[in-house]
């Protein structure tokens, strides 16, 4: 069994992109530039945000975090959308989710430019990944691409089973790992809460993709042996005898399944890591592409 150490790739990653980086400041080129909007104060997602304004600063990155308060109305939100749209300094920007129950937040991800759209939540990137065309990629799911190619996990010709039909990860792995291509050219399974006899799906799988949020969900007499196991999942447990009084847990058994299992992302320390390491990816082509548009114009 191989444990997958997204931490490790996503640290090479921006080890990668820092040296890119590198190249435009030594021949006087903008550097990329990656904005964030928050609304509230969701501890979650202050936390989150932090860890990419950090990252930025990490690769060399020029970052800019606009926060909102949780009574914004929609419009005003709309608004701030549509200036970060216009200014040519910023090349990508995310609206970190989840947003209060006041604004409709598939009007709010629609607003967003496609093509500084980072996080890859939008329309038209959507459907350009499910024609394979050159796009921007969720992240969580290019992080999960980058550690089965990193990892050189065969994919062609092997029954993928997904977990979960979220829009932000589930629903794109499916089309993903379907795609040509590697990672891709797998048989595909996207099971869901009405997904009849699951483990008689799950048997049968050689790469699991799991993000459904409930702790331990994959039990290790659901898979079969030498099967990979992407786990997505992230919960905090309540634990007295931990130090912060909680532990983090994944979707799977990680203790037993990991024993069945030929690879295994750990929680945390798995996928986790690498969402960040692919936002910044996808800034950095951002940048790019908008250096290109600007010659061609």
């Amino acid at each position: 069994m191989t444990i997958l150490d997204g931490k490790k790739i996503s640290d090479d990653i921006k080890d990668e992109i820092k040296a890119e980086v590198e190249k435009y400041k030594k021949k006087g080129q903008k550097v990329p530039h990656l904005a964030a909007i928050i609304v509230g104060k969701d501890g979650a997602s202050l936390t989150y945000v932090n860890s990419k304004v950090k990252a930025c600063e990490r690769v060399g990155f020029q970052s800019s975090l606009y926060r909102l308060p949780h009574t914004v109305s929609e419009l005003e939100l709309l608004d701030k959308i549509e200036e970060l749209n216009k200014n040519e300094d910023i090349d990508g920007f995310i609206v970190q989710l989840p947003l209060p129950p006041q604004i409709n937040t598939q009007k709010v991800l629609n607003a967003v430019d496609p093509d500084k759209d980072v996080d890859g939540f939008h329309p038209t990137n959507f459907g350009k990944m499910a024609l394979d065309m050159t796009t921007f990629i969720p992240a969580t799911p290019f992080g999960i691409l980058e550690i089965l190619e990193r990892y050189d996990i065969p994919t062609k010709g092997k029954h993928t089973v997904v977990i979960g039909r979220s829009y932000i990860v589930g629903r794109p792995m499916s089309i993903l790992m379907g795609r040509s291509g590697f990672p891709g050219n797998s048989t595909v399974t996207l099971t869901h809460e009405f997904t009849k006899n699951i483990t008689q799906v799950t048997s049968q799988a050689d790469i699991i993709i799991i993000a459904v949020g409930i702790p331990d969900f994959l039990k290790a007499e659901m898979i079969k042996d030498d099967v990979v196991i992407i786990d997505v999942g992230i919960t905090r447990v309540p634990d007295e005898n931990a130090e912060r009084g909680y532990v983090i847990k994944g979707d799977v058994d990680f203790e037993n399944a990991s024993k069945k299992a030929s690879y295994i992302t750990p929680v945390p320390g798995g996928v986790g890591p690498m969402t960040v390491a692919m936002l910044l990816k996808n800034t950095l082509l951002a940048r790019e592409r908008h250096a290109k548009r600007i010659l061609e114009n």
